[in-house]
């Protein structure tokens, strides 16, 4: 929550000339606004929201404006690198966007699709909060001098290429103003008592957190005078008696924030304490009522009350948010609490020890149901916690960083729990591409299971961090993954896992071209399901071997293994198999030059997609349509395809499918002699697999511009443009196939 603006008018002044494009500050691409000495709650985000609102509203930045919270100081652990970009690259290319695993090609879509942003749109605005040290926000800088950034941080970071600005606490006169600004034109107090008002100023140290708590304090108790306030705050003891030193100058907000705790009443002194508990500063009604014991509308009342007294802020009416420095507060007096509450200190241990058990239970519990929806076929029970798959997937993208962080917490201390957390994440961390928290997560459940010596869950931890490093192309790890998981399941007589992890284990074999494992690993898998009779897992096992057959050229055996899949699927129900099983029985059916018939089959596919709202299932099938589209010299529909999955690729991110889809539309384009359209394609094809780093890729999309080339006999402009991706000649070659995606 960002407050009024009070005084700041030459720092105001300051930033808008940093931030004006016609101010001609090369280099001024980020300004850094900190403390002296790195005060905290001086009102950095404040200078920063408020800057940045004007600058959008004078229409500086018609590509937008981005916010990051960096969580610098955050004891729990601030926000990496990998994470602040996949935040930004979300937030760029939408909530669904597929990103790169390697934290350098993030990097280069990052910067690509700010560039790109500049081009279309204009000047992009990239406000980053609460940032620690540099290094945590030179990745982010976008580069170039078309863009701002601004910056806030607790320290001056020197070192970051940046004009900087050290912002110092509010001259007194602005001080006072804004607790009388916070309590309203109608509150005579500030008129009627100016010399209570400037000591009270003086005693918050002229800092704006500790004036906006001072105000919060007074506008709660109308009758409180500000002179009996200040009376209270000459005491010494009372403002020190909780000592914490953040680089010595910490003395205003601390005697704020225990002011505002001493007159809490006792339930809402309780929570706040408590909240310390949560995995990290966000927590949920849930959460609250979880660590009070109470029913949910009590909890709302006191976390209300709470957010009233503004030591704590809400973020949407059932979840709120802690101040970095509120939650080391709040740490402080739940591990000391030397008399400012009525329990005993083993009374007080004793009390958030259960209530940790009982927030730890309740995201057990929670995860556990949420994972029952996210892997439910049609017509199977469910718990009735959720009203249905998408509210529970919502529920789990809003607790994401809490239950991922609870089961890095709780590995030791809690191993029982951190490993049912871990089991229930897997599906929600895989399906969201969220890998590196599904490794993390992995390594901490095995750990723990082991630890408990729990055999069986030491299994299905172990085959979710194979999925996990399966995922980011770790594929001999998650080889010796999968052969460890189906050994643990061969001895404790677990068939169906057994299965599952021969299934992995060959789609794993053939991601590393050790086809014939595959298909005798898949075909075993295969056996044991119908074996079992899970027709489900029967149905998974023949559409990766029907796959792996069409790699090695055994395409009636895929055929077959494809059709037996989708007759499973549509007898299960499962709409999502339904759809991939029709999007690879489509590829097979092409290479024996079957075209009518694969093209039948992946439109239903691209239908099946859309229908369930799979973006990225929807443009795989309509780019392997386009392929079959041309290959039957039906150019436009191709074209049209390709176009829909260019689309889609750039919706969600995929910047690697954005280049298939692109150099197969400049293929498409070439048959229709649209030279300078094709050839602008395969130009971007080119720069895009540079930038992802495939290079055999490259090198088709390279010769396929040659071809292009070579048969519009070559104009200066097309020329221009070869020479321009190039830098040199090529010789001509055979056009390579269009990719299968």
């Amino acid at each position: 929550m960002v407050g009024e603006l009070t005084g700041r008018d030459e720092e105001l002044r300051r930033l808008l000339a940093l931030l004006d494009p016609a101010s001609g500050a090369a280099g001024a691409g980020a300004v850094v606004v900190s403390a002296v000495a790195g005060l905290a709650g001086v009102g950095k985000t404040t200078l920063a929201v408020h800057a940045a609102h004007q600058a959008v509203g004078r229409g500086w930045f018609p590509g937008g404006h981005l916010f990051l919270d960096l969580r610098g100081y955050e004891p729990a652990g601030q926000v990496t690198a990998e994470q602040a970009l996949g935040a930004l690259l979300r937030a760029v290319c939408g909530a669904d966007a597929e990103l790169p695993d390697d934290l350098g090609e993030q990097a280069g879509l990052y910067r690509s699709q700010m560039a790109d942003l500049s081009l279309e749109r204009g000047a992009v605005l990239l406000v980053l909060d609460s940032a620690s040290t540099a290094a945590q926000v030179e990745p982010l800088l976008p580069g170039g001098a078309e863009h701002r950034v601004l910056v806030t941080s607790r320290h001056t970071l020197a070192s970051l290429p940046a004009t900087l600005l050290d912002l110092a606490v509010l001259e007194p006169a602005d001080a006072a103003a804004m607790i009388a600004k916070f309590l309203g034109a109608g509150d005579v107090r500030p008129g009627r008592e100016p010399g209570a008002l400037a000591e009270l100023a003086g005693y918050c140290g002229h800092l704006p957190l500790a004036l906006q708590i001072t105000a919060a304090n007074l506008k709660a108790d109308p009758r409180r005078s500000l002179a009996g306030l200040a009376a209270e705050l000459r005491d010494e003891q009372a403002r020190l008696g909780l000592s914490y030193s953040d680089e010595g100058q910490t003395l205003a907000v601390r005697a704020s924030f225990e002011l505002s705790y001493r007159r809490l009443p006792a339930a809402q002194a309780r929570l706040f304490r408590l909240l310390s508990l949560n995995p990290t500063p966000e927590s949920s009604l849930d959460a609250v009522a979880a660590l009070t014991c109470t029913p949910a509308d009590e909890a709302r009342r006191i976390a209300v009350g709470l957010a009233q007294a503004h030591l704590i802020e809400p973020v949407t009416e059932d979840r709120w948010r802690m101040h970095d420095l509120m939650r080391l507060y709040a740490t402080d007096l739940a591990t000391h609490p030397d008399g400012y509450t009525d329990q005993s200190d083993q009374n007080s241990r004793d009390d958030q020890a259960e209530a940790l058990d009982r927030l730890l239970d309740h995201f057990a519990n929670t995860a556990d149901a949420a994972n029952d929806h996210l892997r439910a076929l049609p017509g199977q029970p469910v718990p009735d916690r959720f009203r249905d798959r998408a509210d529970a997937l919502a529920w789990l993208e809003a607790e994401h960083t809490n239950l991922v962080t609870a089961v890095t917490r709780t590995a030791t201390t809690h191993p029982r729990i951190a490993l049912t957390l871990a089991i229930s994440l897997a599906v929600f961390l895989g399906r969201g591409r969220h890998f590196g928290d599904a490794i993390t997560t992995g390594h901490h459940a095995l750990a723990a299971a082991r630890r408990l010596g729990d055999r069986h869950r030491e299994g299905i931890a172990l085959n979710n961090f194979g999925n996990a490093l399966w995922e980011v192309r770790r594929f001999e790890e998650a080889i010796a993954a999968y052969d460890q998981v189906a050994g643990i399941f061969r001895e404790t007589g677990d068939r169906h896992r057994e299965a599952v992890a021969l299934g992995n284990l060959g789609n794993a074999l053939a991601e590393v071209r050790r086809f014939q494992e595959s298909v005798a690993s898949l075909t075993q898998v295969a056996g044991i399901f119908r074996e079992i009779g899970d027709r489900h897992g029967e149905g998974m096992a023949l559409g990766n071997l029907g796959v792996t057959l069409a790699e090695v050229g055994r395409f009636e055996e895929a055929i077959d293994a494809h059709h037996q899949d989708l007759a499973i699927c549509r007898e299960t129900g499962d709409r999502h198999g339904e759809g991939a099983a029709l999007n690879n029985l489509g590829i097979a059916l092409r290479k024996l030059r079957r075209l009518e018939e694969s093209v039948a089959s992946l439109t239903q596919a691209a239908d099946i997609f859309r229908e369930i709202g799979d973006r990225h299932g929807e443009g795989m099938a309509l780019g392997n349509l386009g392929v079959t589209l041309a290959e039957v010299g039906r150019f436009e529909e191709a074209i049209a395809a390709y176009n829909q999955d260019l689309a889609i690729c750039r919706e969600t991110g995929d910047r690697h499918g954005e280049g298939i889809a692109l150099n197969n539309l400049g293929i498409a384009l070439r048959k229709l002699r649209r030279f300078e359209e094709a050839v602008a394609a395969h130009n971007q094809a080119v720069l895009i697999y540079r930038e992802t780093g495939d290079r055999h890729r490259e090198g088709e999309a390279l010769n396929d511009l040659a071809d292009v080339l070579k048969e519009a006999r070559v104009s200066g402009r097309i020329r221009r443009l070869w020479h321009a991706v190039t830098g040199t000649r090529r010789a001509d070659t055979d056009q390579p196939p269009t990719t299968d995606l």
